[in-house]
């Protein structure tokens, strides 16, 4: 019986290991996006120059979204996708950011569309970044969509750390983007690897807290990047 019963407790505990390496995985990205980075940050006033972002989500994931033109940056310079017509014959003004996953973001739009096989090579291996940039005009801000606004030393710290995840061109090279299942957005390829450390999250957390704004971290869960941005009005 004690062999047997040794056996039992073997596998109980080979079935509980997952629940138990979540547990901790979500206790960490708590604890870590609540460690401030930038702590004396505060937003630029609405009387000195500034450039107004946003940092949006879908729950699962963040985007920094920025105007396609300023004085500071032309992305149509760097995304040929933000000087052309949208899918519905409009030109966009703005470009949302985000790195992630190269399958992920062509190949899986749910949850339910995530293949067994990328979601253990992810855990145990990681897989290639991408950049997708979607293409928007004039969003509202909203409880997703939340305003930032950055002086500009801030924002040309912003732009130089987007730009430096993409991989450099050749002379006279245009950058591709890649085809996915969402309608109007481009895909590009990017440096850096993603993992479960280091998250599409993880890389706008990083990003903003480059440029001087206040960040957890640690933040590779979605509701660690946007605690730290204030919510709409």
């Amino acid at each position: 019986m004690k062999p047997f019963g040794r056996r039992v407790n073997a596998l109980a505990a080979l079935l509980l290991a997952p629940f138990a390496a979540l547990a901790l995985y979500l206790l960490a990205a708590w604890i870590g996006s609540s460690i401030p980075r930038n702590s004396g940050w505060t937003e630029a006033a609405a009387s000195e120059p500034g450039v107004d972002i946003m940092v949006e989500t879908n729950g699962i994931h963040t985007g920094i979204v920025m105007p396609i033109v300023t004085a500071h940056k032309d992305w149509r310079t760097t995304f040929p996708s933000a000087a052309r017509p949208r899918p519905d014959g409009r030109m966009p003004t703005h470009v949302a950011v985000g790195w992630g996953e190269k399958e992920v973001f062509l190949n899986t739009p749910t949850w339910g569309d995530m293949k067994a096989k990328t979601a253990l090579r992810i855990v145990f291996g990681g897989g290639e970044g991408l950049m997708r940039v979607g293409h928007y005009i004039r969003p509202a801000p909203s409880d997703s969509h939340r305003n930032l606004r950055l002086r500009p030393a801030e924002y040309g710290r912003l732009v130089a750390r987007i730009a430096a995840t993409l991989p450099p061109l050749g002379a006279g090279e245009a950058r591709v983007s890649h085809h996915s299942f969402e309608e109007g957005a481009a895909n590009y390829d990017a440096l850096g690897r993603y993992t479960l450390a280091n998250t599409c999250n993880q890389w706008v957390g990083d990003t903003l807290a480059h440029a001087g704004v206040r960040m957890g971290r640690w933040t590779p869960l979605a509701g660690g990047v946007m605690k730290w941005i204030p919510a709409a009005d």
